[in-house]
């Protein structure tokens, strides 16, 4: 894991010290990403920066790597992200000749691309099982090409230029160079204030992120994004059995194979289904005692209110399965003046380099990391399991199903009504028309669904489960991976997705929602597959979501901040909002309210506000 940056520019040296320079401060925002070494790499129009996080072969695998050829560099390479099958492609490629000098993953990337990915990199990168993105430069042919792992785990943004290209892990990489202008227009704002997942806009006027299973080649005839991979219709044949067998034979398999490391690994242990049985896998395929960590809050436990979307606390159960499978367990448990530490606030928001915030979730999930840093460099997490298996409550009820909409802006989870203009200017919002950008994007996520093949595609219900199903994995999954990687990364932690195997997603999708709930339940073939591996407590544990805090002092800390800002009509963000109707939102008594979506509009409101200030952006709507 680490952070990549570069620059490709066909009408400059970029040797010139001034250019040198310039890759030099780029490099250097990634530091959070890879404190271990840095690197940087320069050959005409071509410069790659890299800071590593040093996981597996921690003196051989030093980057920005190249591959000579007769004494010239063919190839060089700045990878970010794990390659779980490169020992398997390290013996294809020795099998036919190539000679390796190290024992990590990313001389193998350079070396499949030398054997596969000459003439089309896809064929190079289909071969790939991993979570990566990364940037690889062809000296012969001048190319550029920019890669990112099927599901989106790792990010990759990039900036077309006049003459070239910058590209970098973060937005910050990207900024750091004087070609990048830091602008928001109307179209990103749109992207700030809804959850639509959309690529296409990464918020900054001009960014691009490289979209999940793509690679984007860069040369002097310009700039092409290439899909390598999508999920598709298997007209699924297995019956329910032979499925849950498959599936706990995937996941044996993907647990075994994220298990290697060279430092420290542990699990992040919410007492959830998914990341109960992803402790319990790794116990099982773990030489030592593995390490798990939970977060927590101060008196959540004991004074627990059940709400539309959290019925249980994560605490007991947690315990449970740590008790169970005999791990070293720690409870990392924070307090709302944490939660409210200006300065964690202003980390989580430098850690998103956007004004996309989950509020306190952020804010904890990047405590959490920090503390879980502090005894390990790597950790597993069971996120994704819920938008391949099918977990959350919006996939069962009928309302939410029948919305013409992304089903998790019409139901219970987040609570996020695009439809009003709320604290925001009435006249900014009629200009912004969201729900139109909603409907858009909507539109544009459901025509990349594949139709159902075979007797299922005669049932309606099935048909719109296969379209739910492909949302969440297209434009909700990456929302939530951007966060985790965001969040861990900023304190050096490797956070690995096991649920995000491609093989296992490709597998649970193509299966028909009849399978997917075959007792009557959500995420019914990974219950049925780990049953055995857990304590019964939680295999009939229903779902809860990643904790938020429940304590009334943080709603009144945000509100102080809040009026705080309204006394300051100087704010860059104050021109955006209604402040009649933020003043009348605050003088509400505070009262007890589910979700994230309760808060969620004084979060957005102080995040712009704060990336306005400290990003010095310019609004040009």
């Amino acid at each position: 894991m680490c952070g990549i940056c570069g620059w490709v520019d066909y009408e400059r040296d970029l040797e010139a010290p001034a250019a040198r320079r310039e890759l030099a401060d780029m490099t250097a925002t990634m530091a959070c990403r890879g404190p271990d070494d840095e690197g940087t790499w320069v050959d005409g129009p071509a410069a790659l920066g890299h800071r590593r996080l040093a996981i597996i072969d921690l003196p051989g695998g030093r980057q920005p790597m190249t591959l000579q050829d007769e004494g010239r560099t063919a190839l060089a390479l700045v990878y970010s992200g794990e390659t779980y099958n490169f020992r398997e492609l390290r013996e294809r490629l020795a099998a036919g000749g190539h000679r390796f000098e190290t024992s990590s993953d990313t001389e193998v990337v350079l070396h499949a691309h030398q054997e596969w990915g000459r003439k089309d990199p896809r064929d190079a990168v289909r071969e790939l099982n991993g979570m990566f993105a990364y940037a690889i430069w062809d000296s012969a042919a001048r190319e550029l090409v920019l890669v990112r792992d099927r599901l989106g785990v790792k990010p990759l943004y990039y900036y077309p230029t006049p003459h070239g290209v910058l590209f970098g892990s973060e937005p910050k990489a990207i900024l750091a160079n004087a070609l990048a202008e830091r602008v928001l227009d109307a179209d990103g704002l749109r992207r700030a204030l809804t959850f639509t997942g959309n690529t296409r806009n990464a918020v900054f006027r001009g960014l691009r992120e490289v979209p999940p299973g793509h690679v984007v080649r860069v040369n002097r005839e310009g700039i092409r994004e290439l899909r390598y991979w999508q999920l598709e219709d298997t007209g699924h044949t297995d019956d329910v059995p032979t499925t849950v067998r498959h599936v706990r034979e995937l996941l044996e398999d993907t647990a075994q194979r994220q298990l290697v490391s060279d430092v420290p690994l542990c699990t992040l242990l919410s007492g959830g289904l998914d990341s109960s049985a992803l402790t319990a896998l790794a116990a099982r395929h773990s030489s030592g005692r593995v390490r798990s960590f939970s977060v927590d809050f101060t008196g959540y436990t004991e004074n627990f209110v059940a709400d539309e979307v959290r019925s249980t606390p994560d605490s007991p159960y947690a315990h449970a399965v740590a008790e169970f499978v005999h791990t070293n367990h720690t409870d990392i448990t924070l307090s709302t003046a944490e939660l409210m530490d200006p300065a964690a606030r202003a980390a989580t928001l430098h850690a998103r380099d956007l004004p996309v915030t989950t509020g306190d979730l952020d804010t904890s999930l990047y405590l959490m990391f920090q503390a879980v840093r502090r005894e390990s460099t790597v950790a597993l997490s069971g996120e994704s399991a819920d938008e391949v298996f099918g977990g959350y409550r919006d996939f069962f009820d009928a309302d939410t199903i029948a919305a013409d909409t992304f089903p998790w802006l019409a139901g219970r989870m987040l609570n996020r009504d695009t439809t009003r203009p709320g604290v925001f200017d009435q006249s900014l919002t009629k200009q912004l028309d969201l729900p139109s950008y909603v409907a858009d994007q909507y539109r544009t996520a459901l025509a990349a669904v594949p139709a159902l093949t075979g007797p299922a595609a005669a049932d309606p219900h099935e048909r719109r489960m296969r379209e739910i199903c492909h949302l969440y994995l297209t434009r909700f999954l990456p929302v939530l991976l951007d966060r985790k990687d965001r969040m861990s990364m900023a304190v050096g932690l490797e956070v690995r997705v096991p649920f995000c195997d491609h093989r296992l997603v490709q597998y649970v999708f193509g299966t028909p929602w009849s399978h997917k709930t075959f007792d009557g339940r959500e995420k019914s073939l990974l219950r049925a597959a780990t049953a055995d591996l857990l304590p019964e407590s939680v295999v009939q544990r229903v779902k809860s979501p990643y904790p938020s805090t429940q304590d009334d002092g943080y709603e009144r800390g945000l509100r102080a901040q809040l009026s705080a800002l309204l006394d300051r009509p100087d704010s860059p963000v104050a021109p955006l909002l209604d402040r009649d109707a933020l003043r009348q939102q605050l003088a509400e008594p505070i009262t007890r309210r589910s979700g994230v979506g309760a808060r969620f509009q004084q979060e957005q409101v102080l995040s712009l506000d704060a990336w306005l200030t400290d990003y010095q952006v310019t609004v040009d709507l």
